[in-house]
């Protein structure tokens, strides 16, 4: 499971350069970072209550995860507008394209800039009621050879330190942080959020097979201390085959449930 080579199958795949979910598809070409299993599972996992009005999808790539969270909330009736930003230039206009052709082409729009001049941008005031990343996570690593792969896939542009730091000055009283990082990273990002004054409220760990540590988690912050913290565990496989839990989550968006 990595951001950019998350295992997602085969069966997604429609004409050349697109990916098929059940009620909407994506340009899955021009994106620095693909469709993911990361991706995929944060945007089905966090939590939408349906009280969202507005939305920013940090680093949205293909706008997958964008897409997910606007089937989930019209599906609960919401009015909502949620801006994704890249600060690649190819992968925003993909966003773009793959907003225009979905069902909630209205609601969704695409917008090429890095999280800091987004920020500048902003009015005094102007908040969100939900902010969601699957953010760059390989901080330390051997740097991948395409510098826009490497861009989208190293910390060295975007970290989720940024992404605290400008939630916990943008979301509303009641709004909520998710982002979708390496379990060994939970410790330090929990410690580091509860510094800019984001408490977690939700835990859920991604475990591959039950018997292995876990790989990934999506963590979920607000801005009020939390009494007691949700934690969840999601198992992927087991036996060889997808387990109930993973095909329930997400049954709604692959062709393959």
């Amino acid at each position: 499971m990595t951001r950019g080579e998350g295992g997602m199958r085969e069966d997604g795949q429609g004409k050349r350069g697109e990916f098929r979910f059940k009620r909407f598809s994506v340009l899955n070409e021009k994106s620095a970072m693909k469709v993911n299993t990361d991706g995929v599972i944060l945007g089905a996992a966090m939590t939408l209550s349906g009280n969202e009005r507005r939305l920013l999808d940090i680093g949205t790539g293909t706008g997958t995860v964008a897409l997910m969270a606007a089937q989930r909330l019209s599906d609960k009736g919401s009015a909502f507008r949620i801006t994704g930003i890249d600060i690649d230039e190819a992968s925003a206009e993909e966003a773009e394209a793959n907003f225009s052709r979905s069902p909630w082409a209205a609601e969704l729009e695409a917008e090429k800039a890095s999280l800091e001049d987004y920020a500048a941008s902003l009015r005094e005031g102007d908040s969100f009621d939900m902010i969601f990343s699957n953010p760059p996570y390989y901080g330390g690593e051997l740097k991948a050879p395409d510098p826009r792969r490497c861009r989208a896939r190293h910390s060295g542009s975007l970290s989720w330190m940024d992404i605290a730091e400008f939630a916990a000055g943008r979301l509303t009283q009641e709004g909520r942080l998710a982002m979708i990082l390496p379990s060994d990273q939970t410790l330090h990002t929990v410690r580091f959020a509860a510094a800019c004054g984001l408490y977690l409220c939700r835990e859920l760990q991604i475990r591959t097979v039950r018997s292995k540590e876990p790989k990934r988690t999506v963590l979920e912050m607000t801005g009020r201390r939390q009494e007691e913290v949700r934690k969840e565990t999601l198992v992927m496989t087991e036996g060889g085959t997808y387990t109930p839990g993973y095909r329930s989550l997400l049954a709604d968006f692959l062709l393959i449930f």
